[in-house]
């Protein structure tokens, strides 16, 4: 069947239509905003294609997806599986980013940890791998008849009861393990929790460090790394310390063993790979003195310091005994206060002070001497001690997100971000531009067995990274979170994704593609939607674009009006038919028989300005710019100019506060 048969569309406002699409083309639906395009093209085509293929699937399989309702049709033929790509944002989960979006960072780790080289993060020093006899002189660098215990760390953190580990260990004639930072005998029954992360090391050996033991020492490590797959543990029985050694990687200063490199390090939506200050989100709640203090023109005694109300006893004592103790007056207002003075009232001091308690409702009068805590130090504990929802809330009002100063809001554990390909970290390859990734990639200098090991992964990599610059994309970065995607962005994300799939025979249905486009980058999705075409799919784009209706190989103009007046077909077919129709509106503007034209006066303002100075938010560069109010002002550019970064990044958050 070379042709989609609609008959008797009824959804929302359609009136009982009959549309026939050519298949494996690119039709464009198109009318006023109301009109009843997205009716028809979601509601209608995408809504019945996606119950089909529901109710193709098993009666198991289908009661975890719910019923799907039949849209209001009397049927459609020609129908092919059909995917929609619609105008939302792609997900708002913080730890959703575009790299893990379009799966290029899922190949970033599985890159770096196939061929990536580890360097020491303080000195940067390339990681070389222990050897047996390296690791065997370090243990005998212990002191002198030193306890040691020798084990084999053969599970960490991974779920699970894991009783065939420790009944293979127990029938191999180990006697005892250490599970979870405890030692226990192999011969009781252990029950351990399936659910839980479990750290798992066979104790191989207890032994002292002497001279003449350096053979049995020399057995029992060859036997842990054998054990583990080369990795060893050894413990100061006296002092408790536990040293890892690794037939992979050390630091040649420190001798802390480098983790083995897997692509679960390089993830920081796993505890093994994430920053451990910010669990991998790259940013943190923090006090932040500007809300504490909004209005600097207050005293303490004006209610300056928000959180802290000056008339209830215990705050009052506190204060005024501090006051007195660093010689300033609490009626003085927060602005005309010392620098220094500020920040013993945020930090805290080391002295101790004295403090003259009086309430003579209830305890009466007392004194004692204390340490003056700091404002955000006793605001950070209050926080993390209540167990009231409505506090929690309360002071979240005094707190800002700030980059996580662990890891610089890279979200990776130090060991992650130290591996390096070519000189570049997993983290530097996200926060550059998809362009400049791409270009790092095509000049990559590698050696002919890490090609060998690579050329699958690259390969992937590149493609993607291709996909995303061939729909207007190549400026974005992998690191930037999917929230902060406009709709448009996000639509062409999941096309680029769709592109990478390869598909044929599919029916792809796109709500306005190119909003947020510069009309330079119309041609590269437009080259895109028809490479989509090319290869064997029907592509249904619900548009308003010029250059896009030019574009098409059919068109269905919907009208004549919007809401109960729209709901028809008002002309169909290609575009020089399209074109000749004289009840359609579209047709009049795209011949030229309808035009906007520019006002003739242009309004002046009120004479006052907004100005930015020095904007360098993302990619702005010490932007300066004035916005005339009481007019209406534009701000333009090709995509990825640092449109949105001025305006929702710069101008409106300052306004809001």
């Amino acid at each position: 069947m070379d042709s989609l048969v609609i008959r008797g569309a009824r959804e929302h406002n359609l009136k009982n239509i009959d549309v026939t699409l050519p298949r494996d083309r690119l039709i464009v639906v198109s009318g006023l905003s109301g009109s009843g395009k997205s009716s028809l093209a979601f509601d209608t085509i995408f809504a019945e294609g996606q119950r089909r293929y529901v109710e193709s699937l098993s009666a198991y399989a289908r009661q975890f997806l719910g019923r799907m309702e039949k849209p209001d049709v009397d049927y459609i033929e020609g129908l092919s599986p059909a995917i929609s790509i619609e105008q939302k944002t792609t997900s708002r989960n913080p730890r959703s980013t575009v790299g893990t979006v379009t799966e290029i960072y899922d190949y970033y780790r599985l890159l770096f940890a196939r061929i990536g080289v580890p360097h020491d993060p303080k000195t940067g020093v390339k990681i070389e791998r222990q050897s047996v006899d390296e690791i065997i002189d370090a243990v005998m660098s212990y002191p002198e008849n030193a306890r040691l215990v020798i084990a084999a760390p053969v599970i960490r953190g991974r779920k699970g009861e894991h009783r065939k580990v420790l009944a293979d260990a127990h029938r191999a004639g180990f006697r005892r393990a250490i599970i979870d930072g405890e030692s226990v005998e192999l011969e009781e029954e252990l029950a351990l929790s399936k659910n839980k992360k479990h750290d798992i090391s066979i104790v191989v050996d207890r032994v002292r460090r002497t001279a003449e033991g350096r053979r049995r020492i020399a057995d029992s490590i060859e036997t842990a790394l054998e054990l583990s797959g080369g990795l060893a543990e050894v413990e100061d029985a006296k002092t408790g310390e536990r040293k890892s050694f690794s037939l992979n990687y050390y630091y040649p200063d420190s001798e802390i063993s480098f983790p083995e490199l897997e692509p679960r390090l390089f993830s920081f939506n796993n505890p093994y790979g994430a920053c451990p200050e910010c669990s991998g989100l790259g940013i943190r709640l923090e006090f932040d003195r500007n809300l504490i203090i909004p209005d600097p023109s207050k005293s303490f005694m004006d209610g300056g310091l928000l959180p802290y109300n000056p008339k209830a006893a215990w705050n009052k004592s506190r204060f005024q005994s501090f006051a007195k103790h660093l010689g300033f007056d609490l009626k003085t207002p927060f602005k005309d206060l010392a620098p220094d003075i500020l920040d013993a009232i945020f930090d805290g001091t080391n002295e101790r002070i004295k403090v003259k308690y009086e309430n003579s409702k209830k305890t009466g009068k007392f004194e004692y001497e204390t340490q003056f805590i700091g404002v955000l130090a006793d605001l950070k504990r209050r926080y993390l001690e209540t167990t009231s929802d409505g506090i929690k809330q309360w002071l979240e009002g005094f707190m800002r997100q700030q980059k996580c100063h662990s890891c610089d809001g890279k979200r990776l554990r130090p060991e992650a971000r130290a591996v390096l390909i070519d000189g570049r970290g997993i983290d530097d390859l996200t926060q550059v531009s998809v362009q400049e990734a791409y270009h790092f990639f095509e000049s990559i200098t590698l050696s002919d067995t890490e090609t060998q090991i690579t050329s699958q992964i690259l390969k992937e990599i590149q493609s993607r990274l291709q996909f995303m610059i061939s729909v207007g994309l190549q400026y974005l970065t992998l690191d930037r979170t999917a929230a902060t995607l406009s709709g448009g962005e996000a639509q062409r994300i999941r096309l680029a994704t769709q592109i990478g799939s390869s598909l044929v025979g599919v029916l792809y249905i796109l709500d306005e593609p190119t909003i947020g486009l510069h009309q330079r980058d119309n041609d590269r999705l437009i080259g895109t939607l028809t490479h989509l075409r090319d290869i064997g799919n029907t592509l249904i784009v619900v548009e308003h674009d010029e250059q896009t209706l030019r574009a098409a190989d059919y068109i269905v103009d919907l009208g004549p009006g919007a809401g109960i007046h729209g709901g028809e077909v008002v002309a169909a077919g290609t575009l020089e038919e399209v074109l000749r129709s004289k009840k359609s509106l579209t047709a009049q503007y795209l011949s030229g028989r309808l035009t906007m034209s520019a006002p003739k006066e242009r309004r002046t303002g009120n004479g006052n300005t907004i100005e930015i100075v020095g904007a360098r938010e993302h990619n702005l560069q010490d932007v300066t710019v004035s916005f005339p109010l009481g007019t209406l002002t534009v701000i333009t550019g090709v995509s990825g100019s640092g449109k949105s970064s001025l305006m929702t990044d710069v101008l409106y958050p300052v306004l809001a506060n």
